[in-house]
């Protein structure tokens, strides 16, 4: 049976008015991967037998996105996808099994891979997820493949479908490049698409989800699909000394949850308490020489009146410490305290994400509190770090307290990219 294929209005939008180079930059589930579908469909129908490209960040994500979805969106247009995994071919054939269109399936991982084979149509999905030279790579490459013939059509075309991540790779092929030589710009078109277009195929509780877990200055990008600063200025711009105040201190008993970063003459320590869930950071300790010295202050300070949880960074399981006999991780454990440690440290993207939406979400909620009395050194590396010109966390040996601080949040309350179960035909 052929199902209905419903556009939303950004969608439509991106298919009435093809250009050369056109891009459809949305919010989290905000039907990219299906209207950039869509269009493969329509080239098959107009022009059997002409060949297309589906280009993806890495190959899982070819057959968890792309594989996943073609099938449904051909199923619309009364087509058949044929999926030849081995061959990284997807088959677009009409119900007499006549093959229409080959779709040619590539990861970007490896531009100089990129080879080999010629279309006259891309899809080119998710590239902001990847660094700016590896795109701009893959791009030039995908651009070379571009050499078939159009019968109907005087030029070949490529779709980019993406979030947007900061003022990334997209931002600037189609924004700041055309901004400096507006006789491009014909060649380009841009349509924007919040997640709020496409909550008739979404579960009620999505969007908000999308809010509760994600920092309030990330709404604009990861919900309505528009381009946001993500690393410039204040690594944590979600952090008040007045609005995350918390004048709670730690009380007898109260189970520490302490978040633990590893540097010669810097160690440093967060000392959380839960309460309803939420996390207050209460008590810190920082310039401590080594992990034994850690441990003394430690014991000196709980011992006896608190049982301790430490989340360490992960590299301190192979890291030995000043004797060079044992790993900082052994020595915790050995100390009598708790480890809960991820197998390796989470990208430094995630880590700032976890704790700027903690501090403030996308719901104006500041779930995590600070005691700024108590833990002044903290305080002031959350409100003056800042992003290097290679959009980085700046690291000047200061940082070492909000390294800490992350340790705990990411392993607690990491941001989970929430994927939705949706009706047989997603858009």
């Amino acid at each position: 049976m052929q199902a209905t294929l419903k556009l939303n209005k950004p969608q439509f939008e991106f298919i009435k008015h093809p250009q050369k180079f056109s891009a459809f930059v949305g919010g989290y589930r905000s039907g990219k991967t299906f209207v950039g579908c869509v269009r493969l469909c329509i080239n098959a129908l107009e022009n059997p037998g002409i060949p297309q490209g589906y280009f993806a960040p890495t190959y899982p994500q070819i057959a968890d996105i792309f594989y996943d979805t073609m099938p449904v969106v051909a199923e619309a247009f009364g087509l058949l996808a044929d999926i030849v995994a081995s061959k990284k071919r997807v088959y677009l054939r009409d119900n007499l099994g006549r093959c229409l269109s080959t779709i040619v399936c590539k990861s970007m991982e490896h531009p100089h891979r990129i080879v080999g084979f010629n279309i006259a149509h891309a899809l080119v999905d998710e590239i902001d997820c990847m660094p700016i030279k590896k795109a701009d790579s893959a791009w030039k490459k995908i651009i070379a493949r571009m050499s078939t013939v159009w019968p109907t059509r005087e030029q070949n075309t490529i779709d980019v479908t993406t979030t947007p991540e900061g003022f990334n790779w997209v931002y600037r092929k189609f924004v700041k490049e055309l901004a400096a030589n507006p006789a491009q710009r014909p060649l380009y078109g841009i349509v924007h698409a919040s997640t709020r277009d496409n909550t008739k195929n979404l579960p009620k509780d999505y969007i908000p989800s999308l809010r509760e877990s994600y920092p309030a200055n990330l709404v604009d990008a990861y919900i309505d699909g528009l381009f946001v600063n993500l690393t410039s200025g204040n690594v944590y711009p979600n952090f008040s000394r007045h609005l995350s105040h918390t004048s709670e201190t730690i009380r007898l008993g109260e189970a520490l949850h302490i978040g633990m970063d590893f540097n010669i003459n810097r160690m440093a320590a967060a000392v959380f308490v839960i309460r309803d869930g939420e996390p207050l950071l209460l008590d810190e300790l920082t310039n401590l020489f080594d992990t034994p010295a850690m441990i003394e202050a430690l014991k000196k300070r709980y011992e006896g009146k608190h049982v301790i949880t430490v989340y360490p960074d992960a590299s301190g399981k192979n890291r030995k410490s000043v004797n060079g006999s044992e790993s900082d991780h052994s020595l915790l454990k050995k100390a009598g305290f708790t480890v809960r440690a991820n197998p390796a440290n989470p990208l430094v993207r995630d880590r700032v994400l976890a704790v700027n939406a903690m501090l403030l979400n996308g719901d104006g909620l500041r779930r995590c509190k600070v005691n700024t009395d108590k833990c002044p050194v903290t305080t002031q590396v959350l409100e003056q770090q800042a992003y290097t010109e290679q959009g980085e966390p700046n690291k000047d040996g200061t940082e070492d307290p909000a390294d800490a601080f992350g340790y705990f949040i990411v392993h607690r309350y990491p941001i989970v990219k929430r994927t939705a179960t949706t009706a047989p035909l997603r858009m």
